[in-house]
C-alpha cells in the first residue's frame, strides 16, 4: 500500500486527507494518505523516508514551504521560480519538489470567471503561499501587485525574487481591484486583520487562501462592505487535483460532491 501524508504546523484543519482519500477510493488506488504535524527538526528525516521509499508522496503546508528546499534533489521550474514548494514525490531515485499552488490559485479565478488582466491585486502576507499567488497573478496579467507583510523584511525578501512588487506598511491601504489574503489570520476565530475597511468601499474583489472556516472575518468585512468573496476552497481543490495527477497519474474529477466534501463539518 503507498502511503501519502500533508506536513505543516498547525496541520490539524488540513482536509487533505479527506480529499485524497475520497479520490483513492473513487479510483480504487491501494493507497492511504494522512497528515502529521512537524517542527522543523524532523523535516530531515520525513523526506529521508520518501527517498527510502517509506513514504510515496508528501504535501507542505504552511510553515515548511521553503524549510523542505535544502533537503530535496531537485526542483521543478516552478518550483524554482516561487522558492515554494508543496508537493514532493520520488523519481529516478531522485526526491522533487513541485508547486501545484500555482496552477490551483489560477484554475480557481478562472472557475469563477474572474479576469486579473489590468487589475491591481493588493496581497496581505509574504509566507507560504504567497510567491505562488504573484507568479498566477502575474502570469494572468495583473496591471501591478502591491504587498504588505507584518515583518517588513519577509517583504523584501519576496521582492528580490519579484523587483516589480509595490511595498506598502503593514496596516495601510493602497487603491486595489483583488486583495488576497496569503496569511494564516483567520484560522483561529479570533484572528483579526488590522485594516481600515472604511476606506475600501464596494465592488472589489476580497479573496483568502483560508477554506476552513469557510468565511473569516476578512471575508464577512468584505462581503458587509459590499464586495464580491471567495474562499480558497476551490484553490485548494485544483492544487490536490495537480498532485494527484503528479503522483498517480489520474486527474480526479472536481465536482459538486467534491466541493460539499470540503464544506467545514
Amino acid at each position: 500500500m503507498k502511503k501519502y501524508l500533508v506536513i505543516g504546523n498547525p496541520v490539524e484543519h488540513s482536509l487533505s486527507p479527506k480529499l485524497h482519500n475520497y479520490w483513492i477510493k473513487e479510483n480504487k488506488i491501494d493507497a492511504v494518505y494522512n497528515k502529521k504535524q512537524l517542527n522543523e527538526i524532523d523535516i530531515q528525516k520525513i523526506i529521508s523516508e520518501v527517498k527510502n521509499g517509506e513514504i510515496d508522496g508528501i504535501n507542505v503546508t504552511v510553515p515548511f514551504k521553503k524549510t523542505v528546499i535544502p533537503f530535496l534533489n531537485e526542483l521543478t521550474s516552478v518550483a524554482k521560480k516561487t522558492k515554494s514548494v508543496n508537493t514532493i514525490y520520488k523519481k529516478m531515485d531522485k526526491v522533487i519538489g513541485d508547486n501545484t499552488d500555482v496552477g490551483g490559485f489560477e484554475s480557481a479565478l478562472q472557475n469563477i470567471n474572474y479576469n486579473v488582466k489590468g487589475k491591481i491585486a493588493f496581497i496581505l502576507g509574504a509566507g507560504g503561499v504567497a510567491p505562488s499567488i504573484i507568479l498566477a497573478l502575474k502570469k494572468m496579467g495583473a496591471s501591478k501587485i502591491i504587498l504588505s507583510n507584518r515583518t517588513k523584511q519577509k517583504a523584501e525578501d519576496l521582492k528580490k525574487i519579484y523587483p516589480e512588487l509595490d511595498l506598502v506598511n503593514w496596516g495601510d491601504v493602497p487603491e486595489f481591484d483583488i486583495i488576497i489574503n496569503a496569511t494564516s489570520l483567520g484560522l483561529k476565530e479570533n484572528d483579526t486583520i488590522k485594516l481600515d475597511y472604511s476606506v475600501i468601499g464596494p465592488n472589489k474583489f476580497f479573496y483568502d487562501v483560508i477554506y476552513n472556516p469557510s468565511k473569516t472575518k476578512f471575508l464577512l468585512k468584505g462581503k458587509e462592505l459590499g464586495n464580491q468573496i471567495e474562499n480558497g476552497k476551490t484553490m485548494f481543490a485544483y492544487q490536490a487535483q495537480l498532485a494527484f495527477k503528479i503522483w498517480h497519474n489520474i486527474e480526479p474529477k472536481i465536482d459538486e460532491k467534491v466541493l460539499k466534501l470540503l464544506e467545514n463539518d
